[in-house]
C-alpha cells in the first residue's frame, strides 16, 4: 500500500466532495466506471493511488467542468511520483513511512518531546545513540542507514521554502546523556544555533512546571497549504506511532500543543536555559 501522502489525500477528499454534489452514493458511481464500492471507498480515503484516467472517467461521470478534471487528474499524476523515503521502505515500519511522507509536504511542524531533543533537530552522533538505545539491538550499518533518513528529513528545514517548525521540548530532554558529554555538547549547540532560522521556533517547558499534559509522550501535528487538507496528528504510544486524522482527535491534540505552549519558556528565555546548561555541563 503506498503512503498517504497529502496529494493523496487531497485527491481521495476532492473525489468524495464532486461524487456528494452529484448527489451519487459509492455503489451507483462506481457502477458509473465498472468498478466496486470497496475500490471507490479506498481511492476516496486515499489508501489505494488512483490513476489519472479513473479521475478522469469519475470526474467526467460527475459532470465537472474541464478545468478543475485537469487539475485532479495532475493531482493524480503528482501523487503517484514516489519520493525519496521509497528506497528506504525496508528499513521503517509502514506507519512511520506513512508519516514521513506526509511530513515532507507539511508547512508547519509542532513537535514536542518529552524525553529526546526532536528528530529534526538531532545531530547526526545523537541520533547515534538514540538508535543504539533503543528496544531493537542494530548493528551499525543499520544504525548508518536509520541516521541517514533522519538527517534527509531535515533537509527540508533548510531548503528555499521550509516548513515552519515549532519545537516544544521538556528540560528532562536536556539533561538526559545520550551518548557522552562531547554528543550532547554539540547537540545542544546544535539546538541553540538552529533556533536562530527565521522558520524554526525552540521552546524548553522547565521541569518547575511540574506534570503537564504533555508528560505522557511525544505529539506532532502537521499542517498543509491547502485549507482542504485536514491537519494530522501523530503521537507515539508503547505499541509505536499513530496517525490521527479524525477531526475530534486532531482538536484534542491541538488543544493539548496550545497548553504545552503556554507552559513553556519563551524562545528568548528557552535559549538562555539551553545555554545555561550547555555552559554547566
Amino acid at each position: 500500500m503506498a503512503p498517504k501522502t497529502a496529494r493523496a489525500r487531497r485527491l481521495g477528499i476532492a473525489l468524495r466532495h464532486h461524487r456528494e454534489a452529484a448527489g451519487l452514493t459509492l455503489e451507483t458511481a462506481a457502477d458509473e466506471i465498472n468498478s466496486t464500492r470497496s475500490t471507490l471507498s479506498r481511492y476516496e480515503n486515499a489508501q489505494t493511488l488512483i490513476s489519472p484516467a479513473t479521475v478522469r472517467a469519475l470526474l467526467t461521470s460527475y459532470g465537472v467542468g474541464s478545468e478543475e478534471v485537469a487539475a485532479a487528474v495532475q493531482l493524480a499524476k503528482d501523487a503517484r511520483k514516489p519520493g525519496w523515503w521509497v528506497s528506504y521502505s525496508y528499513l521503517l515500519d509502514p506507519r512511520t513511512i506513512d508519516f514521513i511522507a506526509l511530513e515532507a509536504e507539511a508547512t508547519a511542524i509542532a513537535n514536542f518531546e518529552p524525553s529526546v531533543v526532536p528528530g529534526l533537530l538531532q545531530t547526526a552522533d545523537y541520533i547515534r545513540g538514540v538508535m543504539r538505545g533503543g528496544p531493537h539491538t542494530l548493528g551499525d550499518e543499520l544504525v548508518e542507514q536509520r541516521v541517514k533518513v533522519r538527517l534527509d528529513r531535515q533537509a527540508r528545514l533548510t531548503a528555499d521554502t521550509p516548513p515552519i517548525l515549532d519545537a516544544i521540548i521538556d528540560e528532562g530532554a536536556l539533561l538526559r546523556p545520550v551518548g557522552d558529554q562531547s554528543v550532547m555538547d554539540g547537540q545542544l549547540r546544535h539546538l541553540v544555533k538552529m533556533a536562530e532560522l527565521p522558520n524554526i521556533t525552540v521552546q524548553v517547558i522547565p521541569l518547575s512546571a511540574g506534570y503537564h499534559r504533555g508528560t505522557r509522550g511525544s505529539l506532532h501535528i502537521l499542517e498543509f497549504a491547502d485549507p482542504e487538507d485536514p491537519i494530522i496528528a501523530s503521537v507515539e504510544t508503547v505499541a509505536g506511532q499513530m496517525i490521527l486524522d479524525r477531526a475530534g482527535e486532531t482538536r484534542t491534540c491541538t488543544k493539548i500543543m496550545e497548553h504545552l505552549r503556554s507552559v513553556a519558556l519563551s524562545p528568548a528565555d528557552s535559549r538562555a536555559m539551553l545555554l545555561s546548561v550547555l555552559k554547566g555541563r
